[in-house]
């Protein structure tokens, strides 16, 4: 469960990354080369958001495997 929590706070932790890395007025990208450099930069966000939800999905699939495992046990003994 904690580390559920843990993967719950690091998600919140880059989103809040994310949005203060976004400029309040007239944003410049600096051309075509600062376009391309945000845009590596969001992507490289979107895929470590994408990672932390499949480890979180990956860990409460376990975790649910476990229990499942535990409460059949108990019906057995």
């Amino acid at each position: 469960m904690a580390r559920i929590i843990e993967s719950k706070r690091d998600v919140a932790v880059r989103m809040a990354e994310v949005v203060k890395a976004i400029p309040d007025n007239h944003p410049n990208f600096g051309g075509t080369e600062g376009l391309i450099s945000n845009s590596q930069a969001v992507l490289g966000s979107v895929v470590s958001y994408l990672n932390s939800i499949a480890d979180l999905e990956e860990t409460m699939a376990m975790q649910l495997t476990f229990m499942l495992r535990e409460l059949g046990g108990e019906d057995e003994e």
